[in-house]
Order: structure tokens, then C-alpha cells, then sequence
């Protein structure tokens, strides 16, 4: 595939996954995850962006954002971090070490565009203020979603059109300790998100299928798909019991009369 068609397909890739969030009304499209496996899917090489996004993902789990605090992109980090491991066959590993410095520059952009963005927000009050609601409505949906845009389309472009040896020679020219360094964050990271997630998942009623997990996966040998598969066949069961109980008791109550208009005595 040409590299300018590339480029492209993968700035578009990008805008639309920025979009979810603005237009779309968050169809989860905006995730590390489905970015880069969407770039593996405009390049052709689908499990390389799969294993990229997960890998990204896993980090991001760890970043949360606080009010106007703006965190690293990760979307941003995994869109370009797939199109470089899609292009020249790098490891998932590789990868991460270009998509945290990408993520941090996403983050710059992200605190540059969102100042621009504040002074359009001002010019729309003025024109709801003057009864120009048309130009109020462009402010909000045209002009930002434009600079927007912008921000996304343009540095993954650049990325992928200077060139993956360019962007490979930067890699090279990092030194190990630093790779090392962001390698080991990466894992901290990736963790750091695990915890966070199963801290809001995790209760008593649902530690014991933490170790039942664990325990198919460590003393089984099975493998994630089959300990998913094994879980999804699991939750349909326990379903199915709590939802024939549920029947149980409405159609046990089906045979008395009762007139729900009627006032309690």
C-alpha cells in the first residue's frame, strides 16, 4: 500500500475514533483497544493491532481523568504505535516505547487545542447573546469538531508519512536504559489498571470467581479463551437459574386477582 494512502487511512482512522466522544455519543469506539485494531485492519494486519491495542489498553487503565486534568492519549499513542508495528513488523513490546512518548505529546496538543476551543466557547456566548444562534451552533459543531480533527489527523499523518525508518531510527537512538525504563512503567502501568478494575468489580460475592480464574489458569494450564469461553458459559447458566427463579415467583402470583388501580386497604 502506498504510504501516503496509509497515512491517510490511518489520520482517518484516528478522527473518527476522536469522534465517538464528540459526535457519536461515546459508542466506545475511543478506546486504545479499538483504535489500533482498526489500524491493523486498514493496513492488513489485524493481529498485530489487536496485540498493540490490548497492550495499550492495559496502561491506560491506569490513567484517570480528573476534571479539566487532561492525561496522556492513549488512543492517540496506540493508533500510531499500531501503524509502526503494522509497517514493520515490530513486537507489541517496541511498540509501547513509541506509543507513551506519543501519548504525552497527544496530551500536549490536547491542553493547546482545548484553549483554543475555550476562546471559540466565548465567541458562541457572545453570538447567543446577539440572537445569532446559527453562528453559535458553527462555533460549537464546526469549528470544533474541525480543530479537533485537526489535532488527531495531523501528528498520526506526519508519523506515518515521514516515514516508519524515520520513526525507527528515533527508536534506535533512544538509549536502553530509557527503553528499559518505559518498558517496566508500561508493566506498572498495566498492573496499576488491573487493580483499579477489579477494585471496582471485585465484592465478596465475586472473589470466588477470581480464584476460580485463577486456578483454571495456573493449575489447569487452560488458556485466556478458554477460561472467557468458560466464564460466558458459567454466567448464562447462573443466569438462567436467577432469572427461572424470577418466573417462578411472578407466576406463582399470576393466579391471584389483583387490580393494581384498586386502594390498598
Amino acid at each position: 500500500m502506498d504510504t501516503f494512502i496509509s497515512a491517510l487511512l490511518v489520520g482517518l482512522v484516528g478522527v473518527f475514533c476522536m469522534l465517538d466522544s464528540r459526535l457519536l455519543g461515546r459508542l466506545n469506539f475511543e478506546q486504545p483497544l479499538i483504535g489500533a485494531t482498526l489500524v491493523g485492519l486498514v493496513l492488513g494486519d489485524v493481529p498485530t493491532g489487536l496485540a498493540v491495542g490490548a497492550a495499550v489498553e492495559l496502561v491506560s487503565m491506569g490513567l484517570v481523568q480528573v476534571g479539566a486534568a487532561v492525561p496522556p492519549d492513549m488512543v492517540l499513542g496506540g493508533i500510531v504505535a499500531s501503524a509502526f508495528a503494522c509497517l514493520t513488523g515490530a513486537s507489541a513490546e517496541t511498540a509501547m516505547t513509541i506509543a507513551i512518548p506519543v501519548a504525552v505529546l497527544g496530551q500536549l496538543l490536547g491542553i493547546v487545542f482545548r484553549s483554543i476551543i475555550a476562546a471559540l466557547t466565548h465567541v458562541a456566548d457572545s453570538a447567543i447573546e446577539a440572537g445569532r444562534f446559527k453562528k453559535a451552533y458553527r462555533m460549537h459543531i464546526v469549528a470544533g469538531t474541525a480543530l479537533y480533527s485537526l489535532m488527531y489527523f495531523l501528528p498520526i499523518f506526519a508519523a506515518v508519512f515521514v516515514g516508519t525508518d524515520v520513526v525507527q531510527a528515533i527508536v534506535d537512538m533512544i538509549p536502553a536504559w530509557i527503553t528499559d525504563g518505559l518498558n517496566v512503567a508500561s508493566k506498572i502501568l498495566t498492573a496499576y489498571g488491573l487493580a483499579l478494575l477489579l477494585s471496582m468489580m471485585l465484592n465478596k460475592g465475586m472473589t470466588v470467581f477470581l480464584f476460580l480464574g485463577f486456578m483454571l489458569a495456573s493449575y489447569l494450564g487452560l488458556s485466556v479463551i478458554a477460561v472467557s469461553i468458560f466464564g460466558v458459559i458459567l454466567a448464562l447458566i447462573l443466569m438462567s437459574i436467577k432469572y427461572a427463579n424470577n418466573g417462578g415467583v411472578a407466576i406463582a402470583g399470576a393466579g391471584a386477582e389483583y387490580d393494581p388501580l384498586e386502594d390498598d386497604e
